[in-house]
């Protein structure tokens, strides 16, 4: 009975003081008012205002105006808004009036996206670029990261290939790692993305709409990728999509097509010059074998490729209050070779609630992406360079579908045995198709504290989950696979019917408090957040038999389990503070720890701490009042990042393995031969990767922000890498991945933007930016050994190169 007075009576002083701190809250007066653009008068929705020294803040709704609770409606309201120059206003009544916003003349005052929480650009201490929707590339986009192909100094972004959303490398100033990822950390709304790909997608950002996408912040040196330990160790790239205003809603609809065709072919002798050819010096049973048709194989299986990509979307506010945007997309796409194609569908949802006088703020993402593939055979395209321009595409045979073939009644198969295939055949024979699904949401969370504003906190719990599917089908009349084999029955088999599925499934969650100060009396700023974080990974593999086209297991194919499930989970605390001195020394550390699964108890956890500070030479008195800098800032950073991703690391090697032999490690019983299940290689030794980072930067503006831009000079050095070395005698492997040599990575990187014309209504910029970088492997073995010849991958080639006549006589 006491134990229940005790507990009604803590609910009811909670509740009396829940009850004190509303009437409070409503007890303060309101002050209203209106913000517009100083030139045209248009009202501006979105514009934060806050009282200042508080965290009283809210936004103007549609046609500008704003209401905000001041108390005894005396003290200074701040105006803040992106491109536009901050303003104060002093409050002395129940009204501000019109209050407007000047265009700012330089972007120093932006707000930009950073690891945990924002900063504004003047106040960065790493190495950070960021691209906005304004400066992406334009033309046929199918992937996001062809956005800022050759925006940002440092970041290398390759194509893999010509087919249809083939997708990209990205490469954050070099590579950091020899045998693990040096894909950078990709987070998109603050989930972040698993690199380690979807079967039947190239890539990871391939499921991604480039329309939806408003911002890309490249974090480069490890002062600003540590807050993510061991995935910044090759850059992250943060992603923040469109999001909707307040005001009357927004309907917008885009439709981009075009036209792409092949810019070169191997150069080839057409039919003509290669009949001459051969008439002229080769055999006489050479010439027997030519034909009298003139084939360009190179334009028989190359197309014109059409794209066509559609996109609509709404935007605006429920209530007036409740920031959504609703967007759908669908693309087509065409390979320049042909029966290649991409088709991808796409949706995304978000809204930006606000409650209890804008101190909780939701932020919900949601979007999904279906893509449906067809891949081309692209060994075409070596067999069109090689094959008969004399002989025609199709035969007057049913066999082989009706293409020409070389024959060979001898054989088992009709056909020769070492010529290639015909093109055509290749192509249209072969339907390697993929259904690709994917969903990303996640809910963000932030509340002030009313009782202490000082402190935030912010909870972010999300997914990213992905199904790949798919199976390569050839029917069993096509020769590349024709009677592939012969049963016990004596009936042959051909044709193919592969099959492959997988799921990945990411889980997030995210906590951390922020402390934001400004103490006047010593002039400074104290930014500092604490916070955890959980990440699981989870990936399925299922396994099926290789079938021919009427079903019949290949010998040989079965496979010993039907899917395998492979996860690893990373734990981590971590902590920032960045710290300002009379608005011109800032200063920030940054500490974090992480633990993986992937290691043994011994080596779980990795502490990554980074340290930078920055000089804001403009303020300096000698150049405040300079009309030629804008902006000059010189910048260094130290920080150690680490590395725990990657095929060669990603089966907990620290842990005894089972598998099962191949058959050159058969066990007898009798007359049988029988595969048995063996240990694999363990090291309980395997820890972490080490990139550490120095970087000097010197940020600059001229003339009233109307050129601008940076210089960088880096050394990144990687140590404990993981390496296959030999395994001593005795073991159940020849070869082991270890922790072993050193490699070193240093570069400069400059870029400059400047505005040629800047008007209200036109705006003309060019930029240019340069990068070099030089990687270099230091050590490879345990102990310096200056005789080591590195590690042999691949097989060995002939150093003769025969030339090889496409009738199949010789190869």
């Amino acid at each position: 009975m006491r134990k229940t007075l005790t507990n009604l009576f803590k609910q009811g002083t909670l509740t009396a003081l829940l009850i004190m701190f509303t009437v409070a809250g409503f007890a303060q007066d309101i002050v209203t008012g209106n913000v517009a653009e100083s030139k045209g008068g248009t009202a501006l929705a979105g514009v934060t205002v806050t009282l200042k020294g508080t965290t009283t803040s809210t936004q103007t709704e549609g046609d500008g105006s704003f209401k905000i609770p001041v108390p005894s409606r005396k003290g200074t309201l701040v105006f803040t808004y992106v491109g536009y120059t901050i303003q104060e206003v002093e409050v002395n009544g129940p009204s501000v009036g019109n209050v407007p916003l000047v265009i700012s003349n330089q972007t120093l005052n932006e707000v930009v996206v950073i690891g945990y929480g924002t900063a504004r650009k003047k106040d960065l201490t790493g190495a950070v670029t960021v691209v906005s929707s304004k400066d992406f590339q334009k033309g046929q986009i199918s992937t996001p990261e062809q956005l800022i192909a050759g925006k940002v100094a440092g970041v290398a972004i390759t194509s893999n290939g010509g087919e249809p959303g083939v997708g990209s490398t990205i490469r954050i100033r070099g590579g950091a790692s020899l045998n693990a990822s040096n894909d950078p950390l990709i987070i998109i709304d603050g989930i972040p993305l698993d690199n380690n790909g979807i079967s039947g997608a190239p890539n990871a950002l391939s499921m991604i709409n480039p329309n939806d996408i408003e911002t890309f912040t490249v974090l480069k040196d490890a002062s600003a990728t540590a807050i993510y330990g061991f995935r910044g160790s090759n850059g992250v790239i943060i992603i923040t999509t469109k999001r909707g205003t307040t005001g009357k809603p927004k309907i917008n609809f885009n439709t981009q097509f075009s036209v792409a065709k092949i810019a070169n072919k191997v150069d080839v002798l057409p039919a003509d010059q290669f009949r001459k050819f051969v008439n002229e010096n080769g055999t006489q049973a050479q010439a027997s074998l030519l034909g009298s048709a003139s084939t360009d194989w190179q334009d028989e299986i190359y197309q014109t490729a059409l794209t066509s990509d559609n996109n609509l979307s709404v935007s605006g506010a429920f209530n007036k209050k409740t920031p959504y945007r609703f967007s759908v997309g669908y693309l087509s796409q065409e390979g320049i070779l042909r029966t290649g194609k991409l088709q991808r569908g796409s949706v995304a949802f978000n809204m930006t609630p606000r409650f209890f006088n804008n101190n909780l703020k939701v932020d919900f993402n949601i979007r999904a992406s279906q893509s449906a593939n067809r891949f081309a055979n692209t060994g075409a395209i070596g067999a069109a360079a090689t094959y008969d321009p004399t002989q025609p595409v199709y035969s007057n045979s049913p066999r082989y579908n009706g293409f020409y073939e070389w024959l060979d009644p001898t054989t088992l198969t009709g056909l020769r045995a070492l010529s290639p295939r015909n093109p055509m055949g290749l192509i249209y024979q072969d339907n390697n198709n993929s259904d690709v699904r994917r969903s990303i949401g996640n809910v963000v969370l932030e509340y002030k504290l009313p009782f202490f504003p000082a402190l935030r906190a912010n909870l972010n719990v999300g997914f990213d989950m992905s199904k790949g599917e798919g199976g390569n089908y050839i029917n069993d009349s096509a020769a590349s696979t024709y009677k592939r084999f012969i049963d016990a029955g004596g009936i042959s088999h051909g044709g193919v019917k592969s099959q492959y599925k997988q799921q990945n499934v990411t889980r997030v969650l995210d906590f951390y408090l922020g402390y934001n100060r400004e103490v006047a009396s010593i002039k400074s700023k104290f930014d500092l957040i604490a916070g955890y974080s959980y990440n699981d990974y989870k990936t399925t593999n299922y396994f099926y038999s290789d079938r021919t086209f009427d079903g019949t297991t290949f010998p040989g194919s079965e496979p010993n389990f039907p899917f395998d499930i492979q996860q690893n989970t990373i734990i981590s605390f971590y902590g920032r503070l960045n710290y300002t001195l009379m608005n011109r020394y800032l200063i920030t550390a940054t500490v974090r720890r992480d633990g993986s699964s992937r290691f043994s108890e011994d080596n779980r956890w990795g502490t990554f701490p980074s340290v930078a500070f920055a000089w804001r030479i403009k303020e300096e008195s000698f150049l405040r009042n300079s009309n030629t800098f804008s902006d000059l800032k010189l910048r260094v950073g130290w920080g150690m990042t680490g590395q725990q991703d990657g095929a060669e690391i990603g089966n907990y090697k620290y842990l005894t393995a089972y598998e099962f032999s191949n058959d050159q490690a058969q066990y007898q019983l009798g007359n049988t031969f029988y595969n048995m299940f063996r240990p694999t290689a363990t090291n309980r030794n395997i820890q972490w990767e080490e990139t550490t980072t120095t970087n000097i930067g010197l940020d600059y503006g001229l003339f009233n922000g109307r050129i601008n831009g940076s210089l960088e000079f880096y050394l990144r050095k990687t140590e404990k890498l993981f390496n296959v070395i030999d395994n001593p005698a005795g073991g159940f492997s020849n070869k082991i991945i270890a922790n072993v040599g050193t490699m070193e990575n240093r570069g400069v990187e400059f870029n400059i933007n400047a505005d040629i014309i800047k008007k209200t209504d036109f705006v003309w910029n060019i930029g240019f930016n340069a990068t070099f970088n030089k990687n270099e492997i230091t050590r490879l073995t345990i102990n310096n050994n200056p005789d080591f010849r590195g590690n042999q991958f691949g097989g060995r080639s002939p150093k003769k190169f025969l030339l090889c006549i496409s009738a199949g006589l010789w190869c």
